[in-house]
């Protein structure tokens, strides 16, 4: 029986590649994410489902889990941002509402809603997407590293919670992944600001590299898990320190 997983954001960037890289190892990948004709592009590709979701709306999860059906092998809570890059006695509290909102409950949404499949499994695997902002803070980052950190202590709380259950549970942190979108929402569509938070680093990740550490995981033997993986290109030796040429 094919086995299935489940990756929300997945209409670009890590998500996408993750449900490249998940189908590759035989899954049955139901790519979840709010633009639903990048989704079809994408799972007439791989094989997959292209099912409609906003992370954000209980309505359109409670309609990824109708989708998902009775068991569910692997979920990647991928669907994530970050708006913006104000101190924080200039930061939009609307701002900091939409990337807890997306990060955080959208996560939690997500998960409670598939919990059941995943448990009728007898074998499952939840991977969060995280950042090394949830494990630092940096200047002008307040609203994001405050909601990757949340998403951090509730992938532990879970671990803690599903203890003895068929369910491992594990975030992927990555540093500088440099993806088609992600540095362009943050700016608001200001390409050259985008652009400069890469400018002169040799070999940022990519978003491959995100994903193959996400399905490496997602196949380790059932009695392993990862209970985080931290990537970064090497030439991000922290947040506040990164070699340009």
């Amino acid at each position: 029986m094919q086995r299935t997983a489940v990756v929300t954001g997945a209409s670009s960037g890590i998500g996408a590649a993750t449900a490249r890289a998940l189908a590759a190892q035989g899954f049955h990948v139901i790519c979840a994410a709010r633009r639903f004709e990048q989704l079809t592009v994408l799972a007439e590709e791989i094989g997959g489902t292209a099912v409609a979701c906003d992370v954000t709306s209980a309505e359109s999860v409670a309609g990824l889990a109708k989708a998902v059906g009775p068991q569910l092998e692997v979920l990647v809570n991928n669907a994530g941002g970050a708006f913006g890059l104000d101190p924080v006695d200039a930061a939009d509290p609307d701002q900091w509402q939409r990337m807890y909102d997306v990060n955080v409950l959208g996560v939690l949404r997500v998960t409670q809603a598939l919990l059941p499949a995943l448990r009728a499994s007898g074998d499952a695997v939840i991977v969060n997407v995280g950042s090394t902002a949830g494990r630092v803070a940096y200047e002008g980052g307040a609203g994001y590293t405050a909601a990757k950190h949340g998403l951090k202590v509730l992938t532990e709380t879970l671990r803690l919670e599903l203890n003895g259950e068929p369910i491992r549970i594990s975030e992927v942190a990555p540093g500088m992944v440099a993806t088609e979108e992600f540095s362009l929402v943050r700016f608001d569509g200001d390409a050259s600001r985008a652009a400069a938070v890469y400018d002169g680093v040799p070999d940022p990740l990519v978003a491959d590299d995100v994903a193959d550490a996400i399905a490496w995981i997602a196949t380790r033997p059932s009695h392993v898990n990862i209970d985080e993986l931290v990537i970064k290109p090497r030439a991000q030796a922290a947040q506040h320190k990164v070699h340009r040429v």
